[in-house]
């Protein structure tokens, strides 16, 4: 084991590269620490590590040299003392509020949410006797309004929100004081924005998305005060959502490109979203680097880069959606994002498709909303595949 050096007085995009190597010796690349099992010396040293916190050389579902590193990176790249990697996404966050919150308790959340999400809940966290009230999350003083005092346990902002990019104040929520504030930044990474700098407690990311970056891990992490870290780390070893060191090593792999992947993205975004926001038959285009999105002043405030995910509703409802994302030819249509190919979404049907459509409409989502994961293809390229796929819409 070598000695990791101190990246907090590094750029972002430098700490990507040097974070994570704890384990890695003289080896650039990612060790894989492929086993499940490590022979323990003596039974005190068994004892220790199965009542202590975070070892990585005990059994698998306590911790992994691999998955160790990935932790140590996202913890390093967040400001946050301590991260705690899952399975996937909804690993972290369903570890997040069962982990935290128990019966009795009362959660104030956003309308603007991802579907599975949204789900936990308003399906899930009723069954464990956990109250839910959701806001307009755009809307400014509704997370604060709906707090009550003595009873809000938790406060969970998703920010740009999944799929219509909408944000979420993020100072204005650091500032409510009581309840644990956690917001997933999947959509921004740490390299768009860092919710720790606002004063919220805990960041999620599904890093399955653009953190790994490739399409080839599933893996979720969550990042904050070591007290709470540990808290959940408890928590963790019972639930078993644990995350895999192949896929720890593949999103460490991609950790290291995101900086000049998520500028890549972007530019290419941005090039699609003005494009799209020229033509006819386009209802309405939402990036946060357009001027037209409703919080662009919010968004030049708190996001470093507006990022690779936009959206965007067509003239004609759901026969223009389901053309369009049927007739795409460079772009594929496919429910992930982040990865270096554009994919195209229609998450009424996808993401969001066990919303009734009073909540579909609560979240902004129409029949002919369309999410795209902007890749890495050359934007004339995917500007001329976008064109002709909205010519096919009669």
């Amino acid at each position: 084991m070598t000695e990791e050096r101190d990246t907090s007085n590094l750029h972002p995009e430098t700490r990507a590269i040097r974070a994570g190597r704890a384990d890695n010796d003289t080896a650039l690349a990612p060790i894989l620490w492929a086993t499940t099992t490590f022979v323990t010396p003596t039974v005190d040293e068994a004892r220790k590590m199965a009542t202590g916190v975070g070892p990585s050389r005990f059994y698998a579902r306590y911790g992994n040299p691999t998955v160790a590193g990935f932790e140590d990176a996202i913890a390093q790249l967040e400001g946050a003392e301590k991260a705690r990697a899952f399975a996937s996404g909804m690993g972290a966050i369903s570890a997040v509020v069962l982990g935290l919150c128990s019966k009795g308790d009362h959660i104030v959340t956003q309308n603007q949410l991802y579907g599975a999400t949204q789900l936990l809940f308003q399906a899930v966290c009723p069954r464990f006797g956990i109250d839910v009230t959701f806001v307009d999350g755009t809307e400014p003083g509704a997370f604060a309004a709906a707090v009550i005092p003595g009873r809000t346990t938790m406060i969970y902002a998703e920010t740009p929100a999944n799929p219509r990019l909408d944000l979420v104040d993020l100072a204005e929520i650091g500032a409510i004081m009581g309840p644990v504030k956690v917001v997933d930044s999947t959509f921004a990474t740490p390299f768009a924005q860092r919710p720790l700098e606002f004063g919220i407690d805990l960041v999620v990311h599904s890093a399955t998305k653009g953190i790994a970056g490739h399409n080839d891990a599933t893996i979720g992490v969550v990042a904050g005060a070591a007290d709470y870290i540990d808290w959940l780390y408890s928590f963790a070893v019972i639930q078993g959502a644990v995350a895999s060191p192949f896929d720890a090593m593949n999103a460490l792999r991609g950790l290291r490109t995101l900086g000049v992947r998520l500028e890549r993205q972007s530019k290419n975004a941005g090039e699609i979203a003005r494009f799209l926001e020229a033509n006819p038959k386009v209802a309405s285009v939402r990036w946060p680097g357009l001027e037209s999105h409703p919080q662009y002043e919010l968004a030049q405030r708190q996001l470093d880069i507006p990022g690779g995910q936009l959206a965007f509703e067509l003239l004609g409802g759901l026969d223009a959606g389901r053309t369009f994302v049927e007739a795409v030819q460079i772009a594929q249509l496919a429910t992930s994002l982040g990865g270096p190919e554009t994919l195209v979404t229609h998450p009424a049907s996808t993401t969001h498709v066990g919303l009734s459509p009073e909540e579909l409409e609560a979240a902004g989502i129409q029949p002919s909303t369309i999410r795209v994961s902007v890749g890495l293809e050359h934007a004339d390229d995917l500007i001329a595949d976008f064109a002709q796929a909205i010519d096919q819409i009669k």
